[in-house]
């Protein structure tokens, strides 16, 4: 990978981490590992940890560092949502990753359903439930070729309020959980597979990362306490396999509109029937996180990584001055 010409030329860096959702503890340990990784490469750059959750205290303390660009490693709400974004566009500040709209619909599971499907992009069989619905647990059943059943909130990350339905009555407990995180259920079916994953980069697929946990789904604990979690990149599945989740992944990025970088996560069935699962616009940055060990495997390491997502934005930022100063 090239090195950076001009660090300087990105100007005083904000990485803004924390923030109010269920995922602050696992953004802040990401904008830790950004902030050190900018630092060790002499930018100028500091820490922002939102702990405001009114967008008026939220602009004041962005204000009040004085910064020229973003890096949003905000997971969950406010980050993902597309609402960081929005902020710091009327701000006129520049930020890392996908824009408003597109972060809205990749943070959104049943949004982001819907343009899977309208844009071919393999998905399991799902249903979503408003939390105004009556749950009745034998017409939903009905709707599924068998058990196993995924219920997930529509509005979460980190496998947050996920869980795993065997039979009626684990259905119904884990719709309720789910409700707790917001106001729309997904419920999937249940495709036994391998849990993979491709890092978006620069418009380019990263190699594919394989998560192997003791567990039948990826969950909270497998992704960030356990100790038995491996994770094997690249994957080791064939090559046609593999290019095409690949294109998958592109195909699905560019459906949602999103930039710069993102992860997509994918169920590998035994007959190499790939099934999208969900995009992350602000993946982690931890040390066990996806991105990271996918881009090293390309030969990038966390502080060129870190450095290239500034570069696109602040090349973005570049493109939209031009093209307001032609029109």
């Amino acid at each position: 990978m090239n090195p950076i010409k001009n660090i300087k030329s990105f100007g005083r860096v904000g990485v803004l981490m924390g923030g109010f959702s269920s995922e602050r503890e696992i953004s802040l340990k990401s904008g830790k590992a950004v902030f050190g990784a900018l630092q060790n490469e002499e930018c100028d750059v500091v820490a922002i940890d939102i702990i405001e959750s009114h967008e008026s205290a939220i602009i004041k303390q962005i204000l009040s560092a004085k910064i020229d660009i973003a890096f949003i490693v905000l997971h969950g709400q406010l980050g993902e949502d597309g609402a960081i974004q929005l902020i710091l566009e009327r701000l006129g500040i520049p930020y890392v990753g996908s824009g408003v709209e597109a972060s809205r619909l990749a943070f959104n599971k049943v949004l982001s359903r819907k343009v899977f499907k309208d844009s071919d992009v393999q998905i399991a069989h799902g249903i979503f439930l408003e939390n105004s619905d009556t749950v009745d647990v034998d017409r939903i059943s009905v709707q599924f070729d068998h058990f196993p059943l995924i219920v997930k909130p529509s509005c979460e990350g980190s496998s947050i309020g996920i869980n795993l339905a065997q039979n009626k009555d684990d259905l119904a407990s884990a719709i309720d959980i789910a409700k707790k995180f917001g106001h729309e259920v997904v419920i999937e079916q249940f495709i036994k597979g391998r849990e993979l994953t491709v890092g978006i980069l620069d418009e380019n697929a990263l190699p594919v990362v394989e998560i192997k946990t003791g567990v039948n789904f990826f969950d909270f604990v497998a992704k960030y306490q356990s100790s038995e979690t491996q994770y094997i990149v690249p994957a080791q599945i064939p090559e046609p396999a593999c290019e095409l989740l690949q294109s998958q992944a592109l195909k699905a990025y560019k459906a949602l509109g999103c930039r710069g970088f993102s992860r997509v996560d994918f169920i590998l069935d035994d007959d190499l029937n790939s099934y999208v699962l969900e995009i992350n616009t602000i993946p982690g940055f931890t040390s066990s996180s996806l991105l990271p060990k996918a881009a090293q495997a390309a030969g990038i390491n966390f502080n060129q990584l870190c450095l290239k997502i500034l570069e696109l934005a602040h090349g973005q930022k570049k493109r939209t001055t031009n093209t307001a100063a032609i029109h």
